[in-house]
């Protein structure tokens, strides 16, 4: 599969270092050109890094080879966070970055992110021209402009850093309260992360699935059927809070002090109760993240823009609008004093600062803020199928408001249902919210059996 979120697929099927090798020169043949940031001299300079998926280093000797093969030199962080990569191609000036990642995919999928010279994804209308390049022919290097990697250890050390100099966190005051956190990094680049820095918040770190083996312990989108476990342990070690992050710690998922996970929107809307008293300014979050983003904005006197889903979408309009938080309600909190792109690790030190500020668990928290319950669902058909089922949508969401910027929204006084098709998967998603778990998981069927009748 390719579109705006790069190249993915199963590893062995769909993807192979054949495959890899060929997007990684056209990469770095189509940067020279297209980079946000330019080259000051000859060699293009492209940073690289990678999750812990098994399949990673094959993927990774491919990018190498291709990248030095069109005269690139190559930046190796080794297996680190996604949002550590588009950080540390602003740290090298770089005219752009490869995270080989799939996300909350299964182990046996892999896939190529494309990132810019400004430290962010390409743009949707760069990513299409990229991709249309691929037909091109690539011009190889001769012996004598080969290109280079090196590797560079502090990467990870380099983001927290950062994480750690935002101005309005009170970081002595977190530490003060010593909190004791469960952590859960399903085997993913979070095991070599997290712990650094939630230690450096002076955080008890209770460690969960931290080996980076690529083998995840269960199922790796950090949705709440999928942390049991982390539920369990928060309760047996009486933890002030649980983390949990995807396997390439760009979405943070929270389980209170009681052991019950609380749901990944809340992520995003607790970075917005922390960040807006400090810099008001009107939020973006996408068309599929929670009201509750409209409750917290309008407490704060500003404004809540939607985007279409994708956190490059996110990124730029809060780039535009100089907005001072936003995300996307799958957990994936943005915060500009770091970088404009989705981040676990700048969330967690974000959530713990609000829970010191206030003096308040996380369930008194959450407890005070309107509840609604967000339902997902998918289902998987041929890709010639997914066209003609989403153009039957209009028909079927009769007296609705209609928002037909990713695929269709429809918009109801209490509630709403989102239908897109995936951007990562064969399928297509449903996801509706309401004040009720029962009627946004109806609302959900009620499409997927339209869909399939």
């Amino acid at each position: 599969m390719t579109g705006v979120s790069g190249v993915r697929g199963i590893f062995g099927e769909t993807l192979n270092p054949e495959v890899a090798l060929q997007y990684a020169s056209h990469f770095g043949q189509f940067m020279a050109q297209e980079s946000t940031n330019p080259p000051s001299s000859h060699n293009l300079k492209i940073v690289v890094g990678r999750d812990s998926r098994t399949t990673g280093k094959a993927m990774l000797y491919a990018i190498f080879s291709g990248l030095i093969s069109t005269g690139c030199e190559v930046i190796d962080l080794g297996i680190v966070p996604t949002p550590t990569v588009l950080l540390n191609v602003k740290k090298h000036s770089a005219q752009g970055g490869i995270s080989i990642t799939a996300s909350h995919n299964p182990p046996q999928w892999n896939a190529m992110k494309f990132v810019d010279g400004d430290g962010m994804f390409l743009s949707p209308e760069k990513a299409f021209r990229f991709l249309d390049s691929i037909k091109e022919e690539i011009r190889w290097n001769n012996w004598q402009n080969i290109g280079t990697v090196t590797e560079d250890h502090e990467a990870i050390n380099y983001h927290i850093q950062r994480i750690l100099n935002i101005p309005y966190l009170n970081i002595e005051k977190i530490r003060s309260n010593k909190f004791k956190i469960v952590l859960d990094s399903v085997n993913g680049a979070g095991g070599l992360a997290s712990p650094l820095l939630l230690k450096a918040l002076g955080c008890e770190v209770i460690e969960i699935n931290s080996e980076p083996t690529g083998v995840f312990a269960h199922t790796p989108e950090p949705l709440n059927e999928n942390l049991h476990q982390l539920e369990e342990a928060v309760k047996f070690h009486n933890a002030d809070l649980g983390f949990a992050t995807d396997p390439d710690v760009d979405r943070l998922a929270l389980v209170d002090e009681t052991g019950h996970c609380i749901g990944e929107e809340y992520s995003v809307a607790l970075a917005e109760l922390f960040v807006l008293p400090k810099k008001p300014g009107d939020i973006v979050v996408n068309l599929s993240s929670s009201m509750l983003s409209d409750y917290i904005a309008q407490k704060y006197g500003v404004k809540v823009h939607r985007t279409k889903v994708g956190e490059i979408y996110v990124g730029k309009k809060m780039q535009e609008l100089h907005s001072p938080i936003g995300g996307e309600g799958n957990g994936g909190i943005i915060c500009p004093e770091v970088n404009y792109t989705r981040d676990a690790l700048t969330g967690m030190a974000l959530i713990l600062a609000l829970l010191a500020e206030t003096n308040q668990k996380l369930s008194e928290i959450v407890n005070s803020l309107p509840r609604y319950y967000i339902a997902k669902a998918k289902i998987e058909l041929p890709l010639e199928k997914i066209d003609t089922a989403m153009k039957t949508l209009p028909s079927l969401l009769t007296n609705y408001e209609l928002d037909f910027q990713d695929g269709v929204k429809a918009i109801a006084s209490d509630h709403w249902i989102h239908i897109r098709k995936s951007g990562t998967e064969p399928v297509i998603r449903v996801y509706a919210e309401s004040d009720s778990l029962n009627y946004s998981n109806q609302l959900c069927q009620d499409i997927l059996t339209k869909l399939t009748s």
